[in-house]
């Protein structure tokens, strides 16, 4: 990932996220801006008022004065609290639309990258991304206005103020601010670095979780309770160090703020008392640049801290652009083709791919006839789930050629391709929703009949009863609330609703007990009817009545027949067959 190299290309990213997500508020954020001005405005008119009230009311006891004054001030803190409560949820509406939108975008942007960027990164980095760098930058924006609108206008006002009492006081009083240069820059780059070793900190933090809860089955069966529990407590740790690196970089501006402002008011006090005691000011004229001075306090502070702030926020923009400029390598093209997927045969003309240096298919060549069951047969490793991988283009095939038909997969639209196939696998994934969303996918257009006879012939129906909403039942996580059979009926559910011309099957009776899989058997049969289905299957006494059985070994096909074929030749699936049905008789 490329690092920011200076604060040109910092500007650079936030002016994107300016244009990309934040410009499309600007009516809401000028009206922000606009009450963020009158805020700042009344600070500075507040400190001008002291004086009036301290030499006409305190010192020359002016009744009049006294009511006017009292109105006058009581005026600004009543704009004062409408404006700053206004333009704080005007802000914050824009921070969350902005930050939402982000995420929305980035999900959206993600889900169209290539399988090998899923494989290279664990879901809780990515969950870090969408969540944990899009909420680092979600109050960037509220803050750097807030400091234009607000903190400058008020330091405006309030030095203009200071100026009008004594220019050499408020020259005395900002002695200090040259020193604060070079301390400045170096907090800067001090910052930007901690944050970025801070959010990495934070995606490993989510890595953990996600492994950790993901696999709480076997953390438990093996005892690895204490093991994970030291590394999540190693990675937070680590989070609470550069976190506290930080905060420290964070706040020595500010902190060297103080000491320039605790010098300047010394001075001031000094040369200042001298000129009262003289008679040469008022103690009105000093009250006032006193207030002046230290209501500038806060703003300075606030814009001392803008610095870390937009440091943290360029750092984790950093990381959300670098996934924003990734583009997919498996991409629709420009003319789509289009094909008779029902009546056309799949074919395999010498495929060759390769994960880093691990060759997977080796010239890989078969056909699956339109209409038929075609098995996939071989050891683990052999290529068989790339098979499915390469035809419905989640993968890319270093060469050869995968078509349906005639026609090659990756001249056909990638949403209309693989809208040709319908897949159950050995882990059935559920979404942790009610039964009938698992099913539908978010499909409106489905019937309560057609519901009901999909759910018959998969066999769904039989288990409806005993579940306590029925149909309307959540899943749980990853279906955590049905047992392996009844995952694996509502994934064929789903794919008999599907309806496509194309049905793979992975290994989808293979965890299950023999109950079970009988079940599931005669359900996957109704669903091959009339549809061109691969097969892959490790238990051969499943695939005995397939059309066609390609046994691979190490990406290649070796032999391929039907069953009693095979068996007659002696080969490579004779062997196999003779060892499973050895050890199921053994």
């Amino acid at each position: 990932m490329p690092k920011l190299r200076n604060s040109q290309a910092s500007r650079a990213l936030m002016g994107r996220l300016w244009h990309e997500y934040v410009a499309r508020h600007w009516p809401t954020i000028a009206l922000a801006l606009t009450l963020m001005v009158i805020e700042g405005s009344t600070v500075g008119l507040l400190s001008y008022m002291l004086q009036p009230m301290f030499d006409l009311v305190f010192v020359d006891g002016n009744v009049q004065a006294m009511w006017w004054v009292g109105f006058a001030i009581l005026a600004l803190f009543l704009v004062r609290a409408f404006t700053g409560v206004f333009q704080r949820v005007l802000m914050v509406k824009v921070a969350q639309l902005s930050s939402t939108a982000m995420q929305v975008d980035l999900l959206g942007h993600m889900m169209t990258l290539d399988t090998p960027y899923f494989q290279n990164n664990s879901p809780g980095a990515l969950i870090e991304r969408v969540q944990g760098d899009t909420l680092a930058v979600q109050n960037v924006w509220q803050v750097l206005i807030q400091g234009v609108g607000r903190d400058i206008v008020a330091l405006t006002s309030l030095f203009m103020v200071a100026l009008w009492v004594d220019w050499v006081w408020t020259v005395t009083a900002l002695i200090g601010v040259p020193l604060l240069i070079l301390p400045s820059v170096a907090l800067q780059r001090y910052v930007r670095r901690k944050t970025g070793q801070m959010r990495d900190a934070a995606t490993n933090r989510s890595t953990r979780l996600d492994e950790i809860f993901h696999g709480i089955r076997e953390v438990k069966l093996n005892g690895m309770e204490a093991y994970q529990l030291g590394r999540f407590r190693r990675v937070v740790d680590d989070i609470v160090t550069v976190n506290v690196k930080t905060t420290a970089g964070q706040s020595m501006l500010p902190g060297l703020i103080d000491i320039m402002t605790g010098v300047g008011f010394f001075g001031v006090l000094i040369l200042g008392g001298r000129e009262i005691i003289e008679g040469d000011k008022t103690v009105g004229e000093f009250m006032s640049f006193f207030t002046a001075m230290a209501l500038a306090f806060q703003p300075l502070r606030r814009l001392g801290s803008l610095a870390g702030i937009f440091q943290i926020a360029a750092a984790s923009l950093e990381r959300l652009y670098a996934i924003f400029d990734m583009r997919p390598g498996i991409t629709s093209p420009a003319a789509p083709a289009t094909v008779a997927a029902a009546q056309a045969d799949v074919v395999l003309r010498d495929v060759n791919f390769s994960y880093d240096d691990t060759l997977v298919l080796n010239g890989l060549s078969f056909t699956a006839p339109a209409g038929k069951t075609t098995a996939l047969v071989g050891a683990s490793g052999a290529g068989k789930s790339t098979v499915f991988n390469v035809l419905t283009r989640l993968i890319e095939p270093q060469s050869g050629q995968v078509c349906l038909g005639d026609v090659p997969v990756g001249a056909l639209n990638l949403a209309t391709l693989r809208g040709l196939f319908s897949t159950v696998t050995q882990d059935a994934l559920l979404f942790d929703e009610t039964l009938r969303e698992n099913i539908l996918l978010g499909r409106t257009d489905v019937d309560e009949a057609r519901l009901a006879e999909v759910l018959d012939a998969a066999h769904v129906a039989d288990f409806l009863p005993n579940l306590p909403q029925g149909l309307d039942s959540p899943a749980g996580p990853r279906g955590s609330n049905l047992s392996g059979g009844q995952r694996q009926r509502v994934a064929i559910a789903r794919a008999l609703l599907r309806d496509t011309p194309i049905l793979l099957l992975d290994e989808a009776t293979s965890a299950l007990d023999a109950q079970s899989e009988a079940v599931i058997q005669g359900a996957l049969e109704r669903l091959s009817q009339g549809r061109t289905t691969l097969v892959i299957a490790h238990r051969l006494a499943t695939i005995r009545n397939a059309d066609l059985i390609v046994v691979m070994d190490r990406g290649q096909v070796v032999e391929q027949g039907s069953h009693d074929e095979l068996l007659a030749q002696g080969g490579v699936y004779a062997r196999l067959h003779r060892l499973q049905f050895d050890k199921k008789h053994s």
